[in-house]
């Protein structure tokens, strides 16, 4: 059991699906698009690249129905779009992951697969110096090619007809043949990768697009921690921040640090408070939160209020990063003030104790 939901994982990690918002189509209609598809199967495909059988699209959340094992069930968004390169997040019933995807030199990469992305960083910047071809150009059938791992994929139809519960499709089928086990993607023009099977020893996992949904944004409650200097205690509110595509976490952030759900709540940072820098050093687990310098005179606290709002912060992020460690620096030094100064690259340390929920 432990082995088929590590292979069913996987295989929603390699590949992964990205559509257009437009209407669905039948397979005896022409796929929606600026291109009308000729007679000819195969002059179709090569007329077309891959931009037209995997668009990059913003703000749209595509549900997938899964059969054969409970992991094959899937929502994707997409997180950032980059140029060249896309992150999307795959939600199943076992884990949340992100995938950065680039079209480059005729070809489609995975260029990274992270596992347990709870959060929201973009890894887009990212260098990466190994990547896995998905799809490859001539879009015709016979087009080949050999994976690191051994295994050949190639394009083994170009107008293959195709059910999903979002419509019918006449699609690209690409074949990914290992030694025990068999995959079969299938890529409709301006629509993306519709539906994938995955064959191996008698078992058979299916994912198919289900439903399209246009300005869906990705969703995450997120507990806010805040000092309560009127009664001496530190309490936590709940928070749903809404990101779209290219949305800047460390904006939303700063926006509801800025906030308070109460006049008693001492908000985190001052109005005039910049976030510079946000995200998580994944080597150390250790959130990195860098602001200007005015954090500190903004803050206008005494030594026991400066110590709750550091405390605040470092529980939020910590809590929204799942880690115990967080490091605040301002303008790239050490967080420092006439009661407290932090050494380079000091941890502060996540305390939930006695800590209640403000209703």
């Amino acid at each position: 059991m432990k082995n088929l939901k590590k292979i069913c994982i996987l295989l929603c990690l390699s590949f992964v699906f990205l559509v257009s918002c437009g209407k669905n189509n039948n397979a005896n209609n022409n796929p929606i698009g600026d291109k009308t598809p000729t007679d000819n199967p195969t002059k179709q495909s090569e007329n077309y690249t891959i931009k037209d059988y995997y668009p990059f699209k913003e703000n749209v959340s595509l549900k997938y129905k899964g059969t054969g094992n409970e992991y094959a069930e899937k929502t994707v968004y997409t997180d950032f779009i980059n140029g060249d390169k896309i992150q999307l997040r795959i939600i199943n019933a076992g884990t949340t992951s992100a995938q950065v995807l680039q079209y480059t030199n005729g070809e489609l990469r995975s260029l990274a697969s992270e596992g347990e992305f709870y959060y929201r960083d973009n890894l887009t910047n990212n260098e990466y110096s190994k990547y896995e071809v998905l799809l490859k150009e001539p879009l015709q059938k016979g087009t080949s090619w050999t994976l690191s791992d051994g295994k050949k994929r190639y394009i083994s139809a170009v107008d293959k007809e195709i059910e999903t519960p979002s419509g019918n499709y006449k699609a690209l089928e690409v074949t990914t043949e290992s030694g025990d086990s068999t995959t079969y993607d299938y890529y409709a023009l301006n629509q993306g990768l519709v539906k994938s099977i995955f064959k191996s020893n008698g078992m058979e996992v299916t994912t198919s697009l289900e439903k399209i949904t246009k300005d869906a944004p990705v969703v995450q409650t997120t507990k806010f921690y805040y000092p309560d200097d009127v009664n001496d205690r530190m309490v936590f509110s709940k928070k749903a921040l809404n990101f779209k595509t290219n949305d800047d976490t460390k904006e939303v952030f700063e926006k509801y640090f800025k906030e308070s759900p109460n006049k008693n709540l001492n908000p985190l940072i001052g109005e005039k408070v910049k976030i510079n820098k946000l995200y998580l050093n994944q080597k150390s687990n250790t959130v990195m939160v860098d602001f200007t310098e005015n954090l500190v005179t903004e803050m206008n606290a005494g030594s026991g209020l400066e110590l709750a709002i550091l405390k605040g912060i470092t529980n939020t992020l910590g809590d929204y990063y799942n880690t115990p460690n967080v490091i605040i620096t301002m303008n790239g030094k050490p967080y420092s003030s006439g009661h407290i100064v932090l050494e380079k690259g000091e941890v502060l340390k996540t305390d939930y104790k006695n800590i209640i929920e403000y209703k």
